[in-house]
C-alpha cells in the first residue's frame, strides 16, 4: 500500500474514531453529574447507583436509528460506497488486532482496580451487572444477525448486521466509563476511544458495513445502561457504593 491510499486509510480510520467517541462519551454525562456524585457527612466521595433517565437514551437509540437509516442496499447506498472506496485504495489489507481489542475495556475495567484505581461498583455486583449486559447485547445481536441474514462486505458469510464485535467493545466501553468516569474524567474518553477504534477495524477489514457498526455501537451502549438501570445490589452490600 503505498503513502496515498495509507493516508486515506488513516483519514477514515480517524473520522470514525473522532466522530464515535464524540457521540459515545456523551452518554456517560451523567456519571459526572451531582446527581450522581456527592459527599456524605464524613466528607467521604460517594456514588449513587445510575438510574434511568430518558436523556441517556439519545445517544444509543440515535446511533441505532441512524444505522438503520444508512443500511440502504442500492448501489450508490453510504454503506456500499464505502466499501468501494475501502476496497479500491486497501484491497488486501487484513489484521486480527480488533479480535482481541474488543474485549480491551472489560480487561481495563479490573485491571484498572488492581492497580489501585476506585470503580463505583465492587467486583461482585459489576459482574453480574457486566453478565446481564453480555445477554442483553448477545440476544440483541444474535437475534438481528439471524432475521436480517445480511451478507458481509466481504461476502464470507450471511452474518453482517449487527457487528458483534463492535457490540461488545461498546457494552464494556460503557461499563468501563460508568465505574470509573465519576472520578476520573479521562476514563470515558479512552474507553469509547479504544471502542470506536474496534468499530473502524470492522470496516477497514472488510467485515461490515457502517451500517452494522453504528448500531452494534448503540445496542452495546443501551445493554449496558439497561443492566445498571434494573440492579439492585444485593450482592455483597457492604462493599457497595
Amino acid at each position: 500500500m503505498n503513502a496515498k491510499n495509507l493516508k486515506k486509510c488513516l483519514m477514515l480510520f480517524f473520522a470514525f474514531f473522532l466522530a464515535s467517541t464524540v457521540l459515545a462519551q456523551s452518554a456517560d454525562s451523567s456519571i459526572v453529574s451531582t446527581d450522581s456524585v456527592f459527599i456524605n457527612n464524613r466528607g467521604s466521595l460517594k456514588v449513587k447507583p445510575l438510574r434511568y433517565n430518558f436523556r441517556q437514551l439519545i445517544v444509543p437509540v440515535s446511533l441505532v436509528a441512524a444505522g438503520f437509516a444508512v443500511n440502504g442496499n442500492g448501489r450508490e447506498s453510504i454503506k456500499n460506497e464505502i466499501v468501494e472506496e475501502r476496497n479500491e485504495h486497501i484491497p488486501s489489507f487484513r489484521t486480527r488486532f480488533d479480535d482481541y481489542l474488543q474485549f480491551s475495556p472489560l480487561v481495563l475495567t479490573y485491571g484498572f482496580e488492581a492497580l489501585g484505581m476506585k470503580p463505583k461498583t465492587d467486583p461482585v455486583n459489576r459482574s453480574v451487572i457486566l453478565l446481564k449486559s453480555e445477554l442483553l447485547m448477545m440476544a440483541a445481536v444474535t437475534g438481528l444477525k439471524t432475521t436480517s441474514h445480511t451478507l458481509r462486505s466481504d461476502g464470507s458469510a450471511h452474518t453482517s448486521f449487527p457487528s458483534g464485535h463492535t457490540a461488545q467493545a461498546f457494552l464494556g466501553a460503557t461499563i468501563l466509563s460508568e465505574e470509573f468516569g465519576y472520578r476520573y474524567k479521562w476514563v470515558p474518553y479512552v474507553s469509547y476511544g479504544l471502542a470506536s477504534t474496534v468499530g473502524a477495524f470492522r470496516m477497514i477489514n472488510n467485515k461490515h458495513y457502517i451500517s452494522d457498526v453504528i448500531v452494534a455501537a448503540g445496542i452495546g451502549i443501551l445493554s449496558a445502561k439497561i443492566s445498571y438501570w434494573t440492579h439492585r445490589y444485593r450482592w455483597n452490600k457492604r462493599n457497595s457504593l
